[in-house]
């Protein structure tokens, strides 16, 4: 290829709401182009698209015809935005979301797809955000506790509803006809390989942070027959040769190249997880730095060469982020979200006329109001809780709390509390790792909420540590573009392509030491409601949540 026709990737990230394309250069990694398909049916949480009866409370499903959408859409778009032909691209690499897992056919169709299935929820995709399997999820662990299965303490000691298995074996509880027509069970982020290629392939990034499989197996059938009878076969349907991560998965088929408009047989690297590829990108590969991945949820992942359990974590998995190193994540269920709540719900019109008349967010507006005050004054202490708790207590039954509240108390106020309380959340999960023996040398952040300058100098601030940043808005996106790039052969290595096509800015926010002394005092209460509610002390939130669930079955069944 000319150097007038410089080769370049496309990576495709699929997140909760859209899809985006991006193409990049792959000697350095400029990016060229991207575009955005929105999902049609975006999160499905309250009723199937062809009707029937609503959704139970904590569901969360997607349509994979959206998925498709972005391919068909995205891809050919973001090459015109690049101003590149698609004979430029060598390779092309996708990551999604996680735990994002679906029931398919043998062939690869999915459940949802065959008309004897289109009205039965749970022939659908789970997104990763569907926290209804909390029950299973529970039995999981007991089960794992009582028979001493060794692969426990690698997930921190508990297993998350949000995982293959949970979500799996709810599936065989609540309607016994789909999970027996599943003949597969594969994560949203190998699907979509298996659409580009025609070939079913794995990623152990996936299979290990989502489907429990640790030192080359899965959990044992007499294991999973101690949870339902039915259950003992469950891994016959993901069990799959896992490929390397940044390793080609096979080319574009014929009908794959005329959905995306690149030629036929174009390499695809094997799938990852939208969190863990932006490590690449993020250049935050080495042992010790932990990167956050801030958007509606944030996802905290770091590598190193100590292996350690440590308490609440999502996993720690061999070869799981990079190969050569144990690759350890951990998390919190809302971030984003929480805050698109507080401008949905406590902010008055008042606050929405004024954000308009001067042209900016409500976001914008609550931010400003609240940078304007010192630490403390507010009076507030949050718990951010509000789409359950991933780490370190693994409890997806918790709920948000604000405690407070006076008549005094403004939107802004509350605004601040809770960019705090995920701060706080944060330290907490940085802390257990340090606790552990795994130590947190750096720290840096990526993801959308980067926008937000005073939620980043919150951070450092209560951190108490400097805050890198990745200087792209689409970290996925260029994460998977590092990836296709390795998997075509442009760079023997993830860590060397990192170098090459990543991008951070070091030390962009550094803690002030009056504020972050301040931060301290209001940590040591945080700990304090965090233990009360979370560990060992009231179990109100559990409670409420329980009467909830019972009123809205109730409404239906008079309904």
């Amino acid at each position: 290829m000319s150097t007038d026709s410089p080769a370049v990737t496309v990576g495709v990230d699929f997140g909760t709401l859209s899809g985006r394309a991006l193409v990049v250069a792959v000697v350095d990694g400029t990016e060229l182009g991207s575009a955005v398909h929105e999902y049609t049916h975006g999160v499905v949480d309250s009723a199937l698209p062809g009707g029937g009866p609503g959704l139970p409370p904590d569901w969360a499903l997607q349509i994979p015809q959206d998925w498709r959408d972005v391919l068909r859409f995205a891809v050919p778009e973001a090459l015109r935005a690049a101003g590149v032909r698609p004979e430029q691209v060598i390779g092309i690499a996708t990551d999604f979301t996680a735990c994002t897992v679906l029931p398919t056919a043998s062939d690869g169709t999915p459940l949802c797809e065959l008309p004897r299935f289109a009205y039965r929820p749970h022939a659908y995709p789970k997104l990763w955000r569907h926290h209804a399997a909390q029950p299973e999820a529970d039995l999981i662990v007991e089960r794992a506790r009582e028979s001493g299965q060794p692969w426990l303490g690698r997930y921190g000691g508990k297993i998350s509803s949000e995982w293959q298995y949970a979500k799996a074996l709810q599936t065989l509880h609540e309607d016994p006809g789909v999970y027996a027509a599943a003949d597969r069970w594969i994560e949203a982020a190998d699907w979509i390989v298996w659409q580009l290629t025609g070939a079913e392939s794995r990623n152990p990034c996936a299979a290990g942070y989502k489907g429990i499989h640790q030192d080359g197996r899965y959990p044992g059938a007499d294991y999973l027959a101690s949870l339902h009878p039915d259950f003992a076969g469950f891994t016959a349907k993901l069990e799959h040769p896992l490929s390397p991560l940044g390793t080609p998965a096979g080319g574009l088929t014929p009908g794959a190249a005329e959905l995306t408009g690149l030629p036929a047989g174009t390499v695809v690297a094997v799938g990852n997880v939208d969190a863990h590829v932006t490590s690449a990108a993020a250049q935050s590969l080495d042992p010790g730095n932990m990167l956050a991945i801030m958007g509606t949820s944030t996802c905290h992942v770091m590598n190193s060469d100590v292996l350690a359990e440590v308490p609440g974590m999502c996993g720690v998995v061999r070869d799981g982020v990079v190969p050569g190193l144990w690759g350890y994540e951990a998390g919190q269920s809302g971030v984003g979200d929480i805050f698109a709540w507080a401008a949905r719900t406590v902010a008055p019109e008042g606050y929405a006329a004024e954000a308009r008349h001067r042209g900016i967010s409500v976001h914008d507006l609550l931010t400003e109001k609240a940078a304007a005050q010192p630490v403390g004054a507010h009076g507030l202490l949050a718990l951010d809780w509000h789409s359950g708790n991933r780490s370190v207590l693994v409890d997806h039954h918790l709920s948000g709390l604000v405690v407070g509240l006076t008549l005094d108390t403004r939107p802004e106020d509350v605004y601040r509390a809770l960019i705090e309380a995920t701060a706080f959340g944060t330290r907490v999960i940085v802390e257990a790792f340090d606790r552990a023996g795994v130590p947190v040398t750096e720290f840096t952040a990526a993801g959308g909420l980067l926008r937000n300058r005073f939620l980043m100098q919150t951070y450092s601030d209560v951190l108490g540590r400097p805050v890198h940043v990745l200087r792209s808005e689409q970290g996925p996106a260029l994460g998977s573009a590092i990836h296709a790039a390795v998997a075509a052969g442009a760079y023997p290595d993830i860590r060397t392509a990192s170098a090459a096509m990543g991008c951070r800015a070091k030390r962009a926010y550094t803690p002030d030491r009056g504020r972050s002394a301040a931060y301290d005092r209001l940590y040591a209460e945080y700990q304090s409601l965090h233990d009360h509610f979370g560990r060992d002390g009231s179990t109100v939130m559990h409670r409420l949540r329980h009467l909830r669930d019972q009123a809205v079955a109730s409404s239906a069944q008079q309904r």
